[in-house]
């Protein structure tokens, strides 16, 4: 199954995008041995809209476009929050059964479209405290890794 993740706007070189390529690293050597591939990143620009619908409806567009079949994880302030054993759970129950991609959405300063969360099969969130888009990135790369982790039953996941 290949782990993805979709984000409205470009990290720039500085101690978050470090961040998140450490765990993109850790989180890529662990996936081959449990049947993943990834994750990936897949930075879109951000909507020069005016009016923060337009700006939501246009950015839904450009994820739409490379939103592969699969298990879709909207990141939202809305969503459920799920420790990360609940999460692992929900990556490994799609993986085995045959879903060909799980991919998380991270939306941008205005969040993502109704349309997307709709589509979504889970609504996840991280807490109720307003979290820079880049940091949201490299929660969900550590996730990630960590979900792969407590898969393989390796001690980095103390529960």
């Amino acid at each position: 199954m290949r782990l993805s993740i979709i984000a409205i706007g470009r990290l720039k070189d500085g101690p978050e995008r470090d961040l998140c390529a450490r765990y993109q690293e850790r989180a890529t050597a662990l996936s081959r041995s449990l049947g993943f591939t990834g994750p990936d990143i897949v930075e879109l620009a951000e909507s020069r809209g005016r009016r923060s619908e337009e700006r939501r409806n246009e950015e839904a567009r450009l994820i739409a476009e490379r939103l592969p079949q699969g298990l879709v994880i909207a990141l939202d302030e809305r969503g459920k929050n799920l420790g990360s054993e609940a999460f692992a759970g929900k990556i490994a129950a799609a993986r085995d059964a045959g879903t060909p991609a799980a991919t998380l959405l991270i939306g941008g300063a205005d969040g993502l479209a109704e349309e997307l969360r709709a589509r979504a099969g889970l609504v996840l969130c991280f807490g109720a405290l307003t979290i820079p888009h880049q940091i949201v990135r490299a929660l969900a790369l550590e996730q990630l890794y960590r979900a792969m982790t407590i898969m393989a039953g390796h001690p980095y996941h103390r529960a």
